[in-house]
C-alpha cells in the first residue's frame, strides 16, 4: 500500500487508542447474572442485544444510551420483578462507565510519539475521528491523556461515509490523502474505502455486536497485529 500522497492519519478511539468494550462487557455480565432467575446468560445477552438495536436510532452510541438499554433490558426480561435495590446497583455500575481509566493501549503512546516527531512522518497532521456521546468521549480523551497529539478531534453521532466526506472537506484534503486507522470493520474501514480512503485495520479481541462484519480484503487495506507496525506501513523505502 503507497502511504507517500497521505497527509492525515485518523485514528479512532475506543478500542482503538484504549479499551472501551472490555469495560462494557464487565458490566454486561454483571446484568447476565442478575437476570439467572429469569432467563439463562444467553437469552440475556441477546435481550440486551435487541435492545440496544432498537433504541440504536433514537439513542445513538455512548455510556447514556447503553445505560437506558441495561435498565429496559432488565425490568422487561424479568418481567418487572427486578427488586428496585438491584435495578438500582446496575444502574450504579453503568455509572462506573464514566470513569473508567483509559490507559493507552499497548505501543500506542510511543507510535504516536515517534509519528509526531520523526523527520520522515512530523508533516503528517494527526486527527482522532471517533463517534459517541460528545461528553463521554471528550471526557476518555482526556482521561487517556493523548489529546497532546491531535490537531484536530471530531466527535460524530455515526462514522458512515457522509461522515468521512465530512471531516475531509474539514481537514481540506482529498479522501485519497487520509489513512483511518481503526479496530473496527464496519464503522472505520468499509466507509473509509468506500470514500477513498487508505486504511489500517488492527483487530481488538472483543467486539460489541452492533459492530460485527464478515471480513473482507481491499488492495487499500492493511491488516496489522499490533499498533506499532503502523510505522512500517508509513516507510517509503
Amino acid at each position: 500500500m503507497d502511504t507517500r500522497h497521505i497527509k492525515v492519519i485518523a485514528f479512532d478511539a475506543d478500542d482503538t487508542l484504549w479499551d472501551c468494550q472490555g469495560h462494557f462487557e464487565r458490566v454486561m455480565q454483571q446484568l447476565y447474572d442478575e437476570l439467572v432467575p429469569w432467563v439463562d446468560r444467553e437469552t440475556a445477552a441477546l435481550e440486551l442485544f435487541a435492545t440496544e438495536r432498537k433504541n440504536m436510532p433514537l439513542l445513538g452510541f455512548g455510556t447514556k444510551a447503553f445505560t437506558l438499554s441495561m435498565l429496559e433490558t432488565a425490568m422487561r426480561v424479568s418481567r418487572y420483578e427486578m427488586p428496585a435495590k438491584t435495578i438500582s446497583d446496575i444502574q450504579q455500575l453503568c455509572y462506573t462507565l464514566n470513569e473508567f481509566p483509559c490507559t493507552p493501549l499497548p505501543e500506542v503512546r510511543e507510535t504516536l510519539q515517534a509519528l509526531t516527531s520523526d523527520e520522515a512522518t512530523r508533516h503528517l497532521r494527526l486527527v482522532c475521528f471517533t463517534k459517541g456521546e460528545l461528553l463521554d468521549q471528550e471526557h476518555k480523551l482526556q482521561r487517556s491523556g493523548l489529546g497532546e497529539f491531535f490537531e484536530h478531534v471530531e466527535i460524530t453521532s455515526d462514522k458512515g461515509e457522509r461522515e468521512f466526506r465530512d471531516l475531509c472537506r474539514k481537514l481540506d484534503i482529498e479522501p485519497h490523502e487520509m489513512l483511518m486507522v481503526g479496530n473496527s470493520l464496519k464503522s472505520d474501514i468499509a466507509p473509509a474505502l468506500s470514500i477513498g480512503c487508505l486504511t489500517v485495520y488492527i483487530p481488538f479481541h472483543v467486539t460489541w455486536e452492533l459492530e460485527h462484519a464478515d471480513h473482507f480484503e481491499h488492495p487499500h487495506m492493511v491488516q496489522i497485529a499490533h499498533f506499532g507496525q503502523l510505522i512500517e506501513e508509513l516507510r517509503y523505502e
